[in-house]
């Protein structure tokens, strides 16, 4: 929805699952394939929020600043816009990714979708996405069992091929 058409000079840089492991203060070290780009691209600057589906969203701030202009700028009289801005502007974190590639998750979004030790990250192109690993496989099991084409999205997707 928002940031679909943002140029940011950013390519689809993140893809594939990375299972991981947070330390006890929330720490984790990002994947070295996604480290250098990080740090070339963006600096290692970060954005951190979560998502309605309960998941951590992983931004280089290139990518969050115009999806965050375009959010926080859009109607806040429609519910649902109002509970986007609540949750994913409201929760957004600037972090800076070390040299070394660790990365610290604030308490509060940790809380919020549920990261505690076992953790999966999904690259998902110009963002990367981190789950409580239990909940990632739960939701792979449920959307395995869905039919694709059910949902509103399958208009948009009905001309795509695999």
């Amino acid at each position: 929805m928002f940031g679909s058409n943002v140029s940011d000079g950013i390519g689809s840089m993140f893809q594939g699952v990375t299972h991981l492991t947070l330390d006890d203060k929330g720490r984790f070290a990002m994947p070295s394939r996604f480290r250098d780009e990080i740090l070339a691209s963006c600096d290692g600057l970060l954005t951190l929020t979560v998502d309605p589906d309960q998941c951590m969203l992983i931004y280089p701030r290139p990518v969050w600043e115009p999806i965050r202009e375009h959010l926080m700028s859009a109607t806040n009289m429609d519910p649902y816009v109002r509970r986007l801005q609540r949750t994913v502007g409201g929760y957004a974190e600037d972090c800076d990714m070390s040299r070394q590639g660790r990365i610290s998750i604030p308490p509060s979004i940790r809380k919020q979708v549920g990261l505690d030790r076992e953790v999966t990250m999904v690259g998902q192109g110009k963002k990367l996405e981190m789950w409580d690993t239990n909940l990632w496989d739960k939701k792979c099991d449920e959307w395995a069992k869905e039919d694709a084409f059910s949902g509103t999205g399958g208009e948009a997707l009905a001309a795509f091929s695999l």
